[in-house]
């Protein structure tokens, strides 16, 4: 097995590229994980960030868009469906933004941190 550098799983993340090489692409679809890197051959089956990136997208989304919502009404004195109309758009306009950052810095720091399944021994 060849040596790689250590790859920032920050950097790996935002580049959205392989957690091991940091070379070759994580994605094959907008949130499909290629089977295995292009470069360096790392298995990414294994791969799962489960609902991680969604819960943090949505702590870091949701208080943003209620806030322009409050600010288009109480402060630009916008209609309601002109408020909910600018918070929900850029909510999901900051979703789709983030996600894909998001569940590559989980998977790269999966593998930095050798994370697996649980197993009970008996």
């Amino acid at each position: 097995m060849t040596n790689y550098p250590p790859v920032s799983p920050l950097s790996a993340g935002l580049g959205g590229k392989c957690p091991r090489c940091g070379q070759g692409p994580l994605f094959k679809t907008f949130l499909g994980v290629h089977d295995r890197c292009s470069i360096c051959s790392l298995d990414l089956l294994k791969a799962d960030s489960g609902d991680g990136p969604a819960v943090f997208v949505m702590f870091l989304v949701g208080p943003i868009a209620v806030a322009v919502a409050f600010i288009a009404r109480f402060v630009w004195f916008a209609s309601i469906p002109v408020a909910f109309a600018l918070a929900g758009g850029l909510a999901v306009a900051l979703t789709l933004l983030l996600l894909r950052p998001f569940k590559a810095t989980l998977i790269a720091l999966q593998f930095k941190h050798k994370a697996e399944e649980g197993r009970v021994d008996q």
